[in-house]
């Protein structure tokens, strides 16, 4: 007889329970995905752009567990929402694909948490589509939370674990969010 895996089966292998790990904060983490005859466009050709939103909300939750985001966040009596986000298609997610997700800090200030998520295939390496998100930090600074996260690493530039300088598409990203909340406060 054959038994049949679930999605989430697929998705979420077992694994020992983690531990936080400031290294994955800066460095990419990585969760496993397919994409399954409910995850396809109406043409039932690739993976629909919206599924691609919905996997990487799963893997920033993956994210801020395995590095202890989150409970820093919580532990500073904060919150953490998402703030902004665009995503870059580059090549399909065909059905029954697998794919990985790819998810790390690049940036971060007073206000906000700046995350990259690339969808890669494992079989070829190639990027399929890269998101930028926001990630908005309430009732605490986001200076803080980074501070308290590098605790003791963050002064080790040879590890990297240093506050990044803004990365230029970062900067032209916030650039024209920025123009969008001006037009909106402007009545446009």
């Amino acid at each position: 007889m054959v038994t049949l895996k679930t999605k989430t089966e697929i998705e979420t292998p077992s694994r020992p329970e983690y531990k936080p790990c400031v290294e994955q904060s800066v460095y990419p983490s990585n969760v496993a995905g397919v994409c399954l005859s409910t995850d396809v466009d109406t043409l039932l050709y690739h993976m629909n752009n919206a599924r691609y939103l919905r996997e990487l909300d799963f893997a920033r939750v993956d994210f801020y567990e395995r590095t202890g985001l989150y409970r820093t966040i919580r532990g500073k009596k904060g919150a953490v929402v998402q703030g902004a986000c665009t995503i870059r298609y580059r090549r399909f997610v065909r059905p029954f694909t697998c794919y990985k997700i790819t998810s790390k800090i690049v940036y971060w200030d007073h206000n906000s948490i700046y995350m990259e998520h690339r969808f890669i295939t494992p079989k070829d390496e190639f990027v399929r589509a890269i998101a930028l998100c926001r990630q908005r930090v309430i009732n605490v600074s986001a200076e803080d939370v980074m501070q308290d996260l590098l605790t003791g690493k963050a002064q080790d530039p040879e590890r990297g674990l240093g506050k990044p300088e803004c990365p230029l598409e970062v900067l032209r990203w916030n650039e024209s969010n920025e123009i969008s909340s001006a037009n909106l406060r402007n009545g446009c």
